[in-house]
C-alpha cells in the first residue's frame, strides 16, 4: 500500500510540474493539435515527436490534425476562428503564420496578436546557404566575389513569402548582388534546381541540405543559426562572417485560441515544457535536423512580437508585394 506521505508527495509534484491540471483545467478529451502542412513534412514530425511526448502527462492523449493549405493559414484561421477556448485545441504555428503572415498578405484572415494566446515555443530550424557544386567559389566572400561578376544571380525558394524568399533578397541587399529569386511549388522542387544548376543558389533548411552536401553535390556556405549546426559542424555561422543581419531562423511554437482561461494556458504551458526538457525527446528533435529552443509563454509572446517588427522591415525593405 502506499504511503499517504509519499502520495501526498506524488500529487504535489504533479501539481507543481502541472499547476492547474490537478484542478481540471484542461479538458478531459484528447488535445488536438493542429498543423497546416502535410504528413510528412518537417512540422509535422515536429508535431508528432512533440505529441508522443505529451501522451505520458496527457492521459486522454494527443492527435495531430492536418490542414495543409495556403501556406498553413487554413489551420491557423480555424484555431483563430472556430476552436472551442478550452485547451483542447492548440494549433503548431510557425514563423511564417504567426510573424511574416501580417506583412506578407494583403487580407489574413485572422489577427495573430490578437487571435492567439501563446502557449510555448518548442524548437528552431536552422538554413543553410547552399549553391551549386559547380559555383566556382568555396566561401561566402568569394561567392559574392563571383556573383558580382554575374548580371544576375537566380536563388531557388521554396515560396514566395517564406523566410527563403526573404533570406536570397537580404543577401542580394546587404552583399549588393542582382538577385532574382526563382519561387517553386516546394522544397523539394527548389533543391532539386539548386542540384541541377537551373539557379545558383538557395536558404534551405539544414536536415534538407545536409544529406546533399556531405555528398557532395551542394556546398554549405553558411548557416542562419545563431550556433553552427551539429550537422554541418565545419559551416560557419553568418554572425561568424560578419554578416548577422542574415541570421535568422525558422521557429514553432503552439499557441491557443485567445479567450482561452489563464488557468489552462499555465497547465498546458507546464505540461509541454516538462515534455521539451526529457533527454529522449531533445534527441530526436536534434537528429531530425531541429534546434530544440523551448521557452514558456510569455518569452514565446515575446518572440512573437519582435519577429512580426523584424520582419515587416524586411518586407518593406525588399519591395515585396502582398499576397492576396
Amino acid at each position: 500500500m502506499t504511503s499517504p506521505i509519499i502520495g501526498r508527495r506524488a500529487a504535489l509534484a504533479g501539481a507543481i510540474l502541472l499547476p492547474g491540471l490537478a484542478r481540471g483545467a484542461l479538458p478531459d478529451r484528447p488535445l488536438r493539435i493542429l498543423l497546416g502542412f502535410a504528413a510528412g513534412s518537417g512540422p509535422d514530425l515536429l508535431a508528432r515527436l512533440v505529441a508522443d511526448a505529451l501522451k505520458e502527462a496527457l492521459p486522454a492523449g494527443v492527435v495531430v490534425d492536418n490542414r495543409p493549405g495556403a501556406g498553413g493559414l487554413i489551420a491557423a484561421q480555424e484555431v483563430a476562428r472556430t476552436a472551442p477556448a478550452d485547451g483542447s485545441t492548440l494549433l503548431l504555428g510557425e514563423v511564417g503564420q504567426l510573424a511574416m503572415a501580417p506583412s506578407t498578405y494583403a487580407r489574413l484572415p485572422y489577427d495573430p496578436a490578437k487571435d492567439f494566446a501563446a502557449v510555448a515555443q518548442l524548437a528552431s530550424a536552422d538554413f543553410a546557404f547552399v549553391v551549386p557544386a559547380s559555383v566556382p567559389a568555396d566561401d561566402l566572400d568569394g561567392y559574392i566575389r563571383w556573383g558580382k561578376g554575374q548580371a544576375q544571380l537566380t536563388m531557388g525558394t521554396f515560396g514566395a513569402g517564406t523566410p527563403g524568399h526573404f533570406g536570397a533578397a537580404m543577401l542580394g541587399a546587404a552583399a549588393g548582388l542582382a538577385v532574382e529569386p526563382v519561387h517553386f511549388r516546394s522544397t523539394g522542387d527548389a533543391v532539386g534546381a539548386v542540384l541541377n544548376g537551373t539557379v545558383q543558389g538557395m536558404f534551405g533548411s539544414v536536415a534538407v541540405a545536409a544529406p546533399h552536401v556531405k555528398a557532395g553535390r551542394l556546398k554549405a556556405l553558411a548557416v542562419t543559426g545563431p550556433v553552427r549546426s551539429p550537422v554541418l559542424p565545419d559551416v560557419p555561422t553568418m554572425a561568424e562572417l560578419g554578416r548577422p543581419s542574415l541570421s535568422f531562423s525558422a521557429w514553432f511554437g503552439l499557441v491557443a485560441p485567445a479567450a482561452t482561461p489563464a488557468p489552462v494556458l499555465e497547465a498546458t504551458e507546464a505540461a509541454v515544457l516538462r515534455a521539451l526538457a526529457a533527454p529522449a525527446l531533445i534527441a530526436r528533435l536534434q537528429e531530425a535536423g531541429f534546434r530544440p529552443s523551448p521557452a514558456g509563454r510569455t518569452a514565446f509572446a515575446a518572440l512573437m512580437r519582435e519577429e512580426t517588427a523584424r520582419w515587416a522591415e524586411v518586407v518593406r525593405a525588399t519591395g515585396f508585394k502582398a499576397i492576396e
